[in-house]
């Protein structure tokens, strides 16, 4: 897909918050610090469209960002910052799983693992929680250009497996340094955004 425009628009901390209109949205979860903004900002050619931190539980709201005017990359907070205090944490629970049930705007989710670790108990809690409720989802795995190609194939091999992938759910091996895996993402966004 070629991105002639890209812009953040909103965002939301409650789900009546989220914007109004009728375009498709493409979520972006993943544990906290797992390289959600890096993504955005590769696939879109930004660098600084959405900011990064070296603060893991930076990103509390719901972040909306508007592309080619036509459909929102949606970076939802990320799970798992233990040193956040329990009421942000419940409050950034309860803010996502609304956001995921209730958006019929929603027509895709990207869960974002690093290709270093193993998946979290978060993690296969996300994963079950979208094959559950039938939402289309892949798996995408980052960071691997910090990995030599042994153990980037070696370590798509341990996340299959671990969380028990199954063939209809892509795992795509993602890189925001080398772009690796950016056109094989947009393929599979634009296969969602098709109307069914």
């Amino acid at each position: 897909m070629k991105v002639l425009q890209a812009g953040f628009q909103i965002s939301a901390g409650k789900l009546d918050q989220c914007p109004a209109g009728t375009e498709l949205e493409i979520a972006l979860a993943g544990r906290s610090n797992v390289g959600k903004s890096s993504l955005l900002n590769k696939l879109v050619g930004r660098n600084n469209l959405a900011r990064t931190s070296g603060t893991p539980g930076r990103t509390q709201t719901i972040n909306f960002y508007l592309i080619n005017k036509s459909f929102y990359l949606v970076d939802l907070p990320g799970y798992g910052f233990a040193r956040a205090p329990q009421e942000a944490r419940a409050h950034w629970g309860h803010l996502v799983e609304s956001y995921l049930k209730g958006r019929k705007q929603l027509c895709g989710i990207i869960q974002i693992v690093d290709i270093r670790h193993n998946p979290t108990i978060l993690d296969h809690q996300l994963f079950e929680w979208l094959r559950f409720y039938s939402i289309p989802h892949a798996i995408v795995a980052t960071k691997s250009d910090k990995l030599s190609r042994s153990q980037a194939i070696r370590q798509e091999k341990t996340i299959r497996q671990d969380l028990a992938i199954a063939g209809e759910t892509p795992l795509i091996i993602f890189s925001a340094k080398t772009g690796r895996g950016k056109d094989q993402l947009w393929d599979l966004i634009e296969t969602w955004m098709i109307p069914s």
